[in-house]
């Protein structure tokens, strides 16, 4: 009895194993896109810090992204046992904050041109005093951001494992939720790290043909790197609004509803339709967490104003 019952034991272990195996790949393609933006994000979060100290720092916003994980897992289990009326909300909330956080970005950097103009030819670079807070701010702003984007994440993924069991969800939001963190931070960390990368293989010496092709190929990651990071400061930003955006429409009905009918009316434009669909919700999501960001900006302007 002993014995069948541990083959039985087995055997449902297997079962679980199978599906979360399934679900993980069905939630992985799923949360895709999410995973995109957040790796642009965080790599644009974590830019401004010395060189020497670009690992620590991507190692302690991963850390503060795995204990987020801890927080939201059970968080989403209990909410979509006990108020599952609850997490759209919550989703929306966060959006929302995305989208301020965005907006005061481009609003900061605006002021800051506005209050300079005769200095606008110039890139200006704030003076740092305090390298320990600077880095503090920057892991703080990161992991805040992080838990958006997580919960966004475990919430896609617990839609797709709804009516799976207890055991199920759990196992393939765990499994999301660490292959999520090592993948988004082992390629942040290779990215920020691509500059001396380049410079490594740039100073090799020798005469050999591969040799020759890892200098060039060092010099084309030392040109590429600068490139490439000021280009996700951009991308970051626009992902807060495309996120936070798309998460609002979401929730909202009406808003998803028009957008859905002006993605089929692009399609239906000509040969190029189809490509300029796919592009559609993303634009049209992005534009609507611009102006949600200006409205919640200037919201908490006002609330700060009448606090003082």
């Amino acid at each position: 009895m002993a014995g069948a019952s541990l083959l039985t034991l087995l055997d449902d272990i297997a079962s679980i194993l199978d599906d979360v195996a399934v679900m993980s790949k069905v939630a992985a393609k799923k949360t895709a896109g999410v995973l995109g933006d957040d790796l642009a994000l965080n790599a644009q979060q974590v830019t401004g810090v010395n060189a020497d100290r670009e690992l620590p720092v991507i190692w302690a916003v991963a850390l503060g992204s795995f204990r987020n994980k801890c927080i939201l897992v059970p968080a989403a289990m209990l909410i979509s046992a006990f108020i599952p009326w609850a997490v759209t909300p919550l989703l929306m909330f966060g959006g929302l904050f995305l989208c301020y956080e965005g907006f005061e970005k481009l609003h900061h950097s605006y002021r800051h041109r506005k209050d300079q103009p005769h200095e606008s030819h110039q890139i200006q670079q704030p003076e740092i005093t305090d390298w320990v807070a600077f880095e503090a701010e920057k892991i703080k702003g990161a992991i805040r951001t992080d838990f958006v984007l997580s919960a966004e994440i475990i919430a896609i993924t617990l839609g797709i494992v709804a009516d799976k069991s207890l055991s199920t969800q759990f196992l393939t939001l765990a499994a999301i939720g660490i292959v999520m963190t090592i993948g988004v931070y082992g390629l942040v960390a290779a990215i920020v790290k691509m500059d001396d990368a380049g410079l490594y293989l740039s100073q090799r010496q020798g005469q050999s043909a591969l040799t020759q092709f890892n200098r060039k190929l060092g010099f084309g990651l030392l040109s590429a790197a600068p490139l490439l990071m000021r280009s996700l400061t951009i991308i970051g930003t626009a992902a807060m609004f495309m996120v936070g955006g798309g998460i609002l429409t979401h929730g909202l009905h009406i808003v998803s509803e028009q957008i859905h009918h002006a993605e089929q009316a692009v399609e239906a434009m000509s040969f190029v339709g189809p490509v300029l669909a796919v592009l559609t919700p993303s634009v049209l999501n992005g534009l609507f967490g611009i102006i949600a960001g200006a409205v919640a900006l200037a919201v908490m302007t006002g609330i700060q104003k009448l606090r003082s």
